[in-house]
């Protein structure tokens, strides 16, 4: 139908190894890519519920959630926050979703509940983002069977790549029998000090390992990162001119680029 809006591309950010700036990545490139103009939905599927700290979404107001989603049959559109931040809207967590994966086990079709319940928005946006939790229960498996693609954050230290085959194990996993065309968007490299000759290592590692899938833009350890979600605000709004903000805004171009 001319001038309908096409379907949202669905990227789930995952690495079941906590500490790899995971949550950073899916909330300064949610924003990003928001600030460039497109329409954003982050889904927060992490129990520990800070992709929605920080786009300071207070978890005592929360009243629908992703667990709700998965168990209850929730609508998206009524678990949807929309923020203060330029095109990103936020589908909440807290802690109740630690108690999704139990309850799950034993329902039908437990794997695709994410993939049903925001099939009703995907004409909403231009992309959705799934921030997963660092492990690969069930709820990271709804996020892959939901997702088109997966963008992998390693970080730049001696155990990056440790886990890393159990991940693309489940990937393909999950293409093989639940989600046929699932690929990997990208792998994104942080926590990059270039002086290191570790950090050298790491990134030679990677890019042999995902060999035209690493993206140039690399996340530089710094502490403003680490600062901003306490202020509940992405990096590129809490100091636009750090450097971890350029770096944010130099992936979510070349992302945007990729996906012309």
């Amino acid at each position: 139908m001319k001038g309908a809006r096409a379907l949202s591309k669905i990227v789930a950010i995952a690495n079941q190894k906590g500490g790899v700036g995971k949550t950073t990545t899916a909330v300064s490139l949610a924003a990003a890519v928001g600030h460039l103009g497109k329409k954003v939905l982050l889904v927060d599927s992490d129990p520990q519920g800070n992709a929605t700290s920080g786009f300071g979404v207070a978890k005592k107001d929360l009243t629908r959630t992703t667990y709700d989603l998965l168990t209850a049959g929730a609508s998206a559109k009524d678990c949807i926050i929309k923020t203060r931040f330029d095109g990103v809207d936020v589908i909440p967590a807290d802690m109740d979703l630690a108690g999704a994966e139990v309850e799950l086990v034993s329902e039908e079709k437990r794997e695709t509940r994410l993939k049903s319940a925001i099939a009703s928005v995907v004409l909403d946006y231009d992309f959705i983002f799934i921030d997963c939790p660092p492990s690969l229960g069930l709820v990271t498996l709804n996020a892959l069977t939901a997702a088109d693609t997966v963008l992998i954050p390693i970080q730049c230290e001696f155990y990056a790549l440790e886990g890393l085959s159990q991940l693309m194990a489940t990937v393909r996993q999950v293409k093989r029998s639940l989600n046929p065309s699932i690929e990997v968007e990208g792998v994104l490299l942080t926590m990059y000090d270039g002086r290191l000759n570790l950090t050298q290592q790491v990134a030679a590692e990677v890019k042999k390992y995902f060999p035209r899938r690493v993206y140039k833009s690399f996340i530089p350890r710094t502490v403003r990162l680490s600062e901003a979600p306490g202020f509940g605000q992405p990096v590129i709004y809490y100091d636009p001119k750090s450097r971890g903000s350029e770096a944010y805004m130099s992936l979510a171009r070349e992302f945007l680029k990729d996906n012309r």
